[in-house]
């Protein structure tokens, strides 16, 4: 399916979020939370290979033009009033999907209000990057954005030095990673806020979480996967074949095929 529409909508704080709408505007279908270092942009090929709903809303959140800034006071409790905001924008919504931190924003939002479904993939949860944030504060201090796109590459994720390297020879890969390290610090922090709760989505009909192939078991978002399974005991648990983090943009399509199967058949 092709986008149809981006909507511009108004949040707490004098802020604003954009959502980008693929099919039909009017039909409720799949909203759609990317995480770290990614928008709504880079979720385009995912959306336009699902066919399972009739429209797939993308939402750019806070941080990642054209939405608006992260606001003072900033964390998870921020990310899950926008999210309520959209929900309501997008009435009768069939199904809430997030990416890593997406995911968990999805998870907590779940906990708070009806949901027929929710599906998470690799979400992450504390202790996840600890060890990275006060590095990665230090770098964001002093707006050093080359040294935050190779802390979460090299510190967090785990690529060898020739793939970032490799990243980093592709002017234009590199200046769009740029452009998406300005929240990050913020929002890997954000997991050290109040406590999570001790089940997670609890509202939500049906929760189906997702880890990939490559992951599963191995730290970082392995295991943080891990930890957050055991906060959702009823979860179906689904695995991509030979995926990793960024299935998103390695094999949309493939992504885009496994979330239409996880469709729950409409009423």
């Amino acid at each position: 399916m092709e986008r149809t529409i981006q909507k511009r909508l108004p949040v707490a704080d004098a802020g604003w979020v954009t959502v980008d709408v693929y099919g039909d505007p009017e039909a409720p279908g799949l909203v759609v939370v990317p995480g770290a270092m990614s928008d709504a942009a880079g979720w385009g090929g995912v959306a336009s290979a699902i066919d399972a709903w009739p429209s797939v809303a993308v939402v750019n959140r806070r941080g990642r033009a054209p939405s608006g800034p992260l606001a003072d006071g900033y964390g998870l409790e921020t990310e899950v009033a926008d999210l309520r905001t959209v929900l309501d924008a997008f009435a009768g919504t069939e199904a809430l999907f997030g990416w890593s931190y997406g995911g968990l924003i999805a998870l907590l939002a779940a906990g708070e209000r009806p949901l027929r479904q929710v599906i998470a993939y690799e979400p992450v949860m504390r202790p996840f990057g600890l060890d990275v944030l006060p590095d990665l504060r230090a770098a964001t201090d002093l707006a050093d954005w080359d040294a935050v796109v190779e802390l979460v590459h090299r510190r967090i994720a785990g690529l060898a030095p020739e793939v970032v390297a490799s990243l980093r020879a592709d002017r234009g890969t590199w200046q769009a990673l740029r452009a998406l390290a300005g929240p990050v610090y913020a929002e890997l922090a954000a997991l050290y806020g109040p406590p999570l709760p001790g089940e997670l989505a609890r509202r939500a009909d049906r929760v189906d979480l997702i880890v990939g192939g490559t992951n599963r078991g191995t730290a970082p978002y392995g295991t943080s996967f891990d930890d957050v399974a055991e906060r959702v005991p009823r979860a179906g648990i689904h695995v991509l074949p030979g995926q990793g983090h960024m299935a998103h943009l390695e094999a949309p399509e493939e992504l885009g095929r496994l979330l239409s199967t996880l469709a729950t058949p409409a009423l």
